[in-house]
């Protein structure tokens, strides 16, 4: 794995020192789960910001609501 060194707040170190209280096996399991945690919830939230944009496209285009509806009554 790769290292990296970054720095935490004090309250940041009193969590990840309690690690093992929480199933962790270590420091650096806490960090990773974290960030993947951290960037699953991006993804989701990108998701929904496209859903949204989709759906304001689509409420706004009079010929692909006709279009969508045609295929969907066939």
């Amino acid at each position: 794995m790769i290292q990296a060194k970054f720095s935490l707040k004090e309250s940041h170190m009193q969590f990840i020192k309690q690690c093992k209280q929480y199933g962790f096996k270590d420091n650096s399991e806490v960090v990773r789960t974290a960030l993947e945690h951290f960037s699953e919830e991006l993804a989701r939230q990108r998701l929904l910001e496209s859903a949204d944009l989709y759906a304001q496209a689509y409420e706004e285009d009079d010929e692909t609501k006709d279009w969508t509806d045609s295929a969907l009554s066939e």
